[in-house]
């Protein structure tokens, strides 16, 4: 909800709507006020608050005690208070993220056994899809919070750890994960007789989603209108990478390297020619452009 006022905001701006700008930024500031200390639970954001006033995703919880998305919205929709987030993001890695069978769970501990009845979720095994195992929308959404905080090695390593090949890379891996290698899985089961094993595969929903981690938060390639707006950051153990971006009949061939000299900060260089903002602007004119950045 923080994320949608946030992206209403800039259209009503646009239409000059004054006082709807004003009643939503003063949902948007109770919002921010409340999730901040009535969902906030010492270490991480609680998950939900139920009906009869139950808490999901507290500590006081046996059961499903922390939750993934509620720490990765924390940082994605910018509404966590600053220092909450990196302690979120903590507890995440902490609890959710298991680097042993390479899964980033969306809850845990799973229900199981406990009165508290968080839904449908629940009807599956422990560890099975939504119920404590990996479901990668969500992991993918942590990942992105890494990357929003300034974690780009670690949210590389993370990309990494979840991607399909790395489940099977070998005969005994392929026989755990069971499905293909070569897309991207809804869910990665933890559950202690089926750990490792792939579910749903073919979803484009998360393979989406991890396309736009790689393009956008990774490589720092973001497109908007027609404006391409150019990398500012580079993970510490890259030395370098290119993108080969195509615009209706342009190509855009982008090189983006370490300098030797960091202390003149970021340089953008188009055919050429040393490029003062931090975009471009997209043509179709069917030529090749050829940029470089240094940071």
């Amino acid at each position: 909800m923080y994320d949608i006022l946030n992206r209403w905001e800039k259209i009503l701006e646009i239409k000059n709507e004054t006082e709807k700008i004003n009643k939503y930024k003063e949902i948007k500031n109770k919002l921010k006020k409340m999730l901040n200390t009535r969902a906030w639970d010492g270490q991480w954001y609680q998950r939900a608050i139920m009906d009869d006033g139950n808490i999901i995703g507290s500590s006081q919880c046996k059961e499903g005690k922390i939750d993934s998305i509620a720490q990765s919205w924390s940082i994605i929709s910018e509404a966590g208070d600053n220092e909450k987030k990196y302690i979120a993001l903590e507890s995440a890695k902490k609890y959710l993220i298991d680097e042993e069978n390479k899964i980033i769970k969306l809850l845990t501990p799973p229900f199981k056994e406990d009165k508290l009845d968080p839904g449908y979720i629940k009807r599956y095994p422990a560890g099975v899809r939504e119920n404590g195992g990996q479901y990668t929308h969500s992991s993918i959404w942590l990942i992105m919070a890494f990357a929003k905080m300034g974690y780009l090695t670690e949210a590389v390593k993370y990309l990494e750890m979840i991607n399909p090949i790395t489940h099977t890379e070998n005969i005994e891996k392929v026989q755990k994960y069971k499905i293909e290698p070569y897309v991207i899985a809804g869910d990665v089961y933890t559950n202690k007789y089926m750990t490792g094993r792939g579910g749903w595969s073919w979803y484009t929903g998360s393979s989406s989603w991890y396309y736009k981690v790689c393009l956008e938060n990774i490589l720092g390639l973001k497109k908007k209108g027609k404006k391409l707006y150019l990398p500012e950051n580079i993970p510490e153990n890259w030395e370098n990478y290119e993108i080969q971006y195509r615009y209706e009949t342009n190509l855009y061939n982008i090189k983006v390297g370490r300098k030797t000299d960091r202390q003149k900060g970021r340089e953008i260089f188009c055919n050429g020619i040393k490029v003062e903002k931090n975009y471009i602007e997209l043509k179709n004119d069917n030529k090749i452009e050829n940029l470089e950045i240094k940071l």
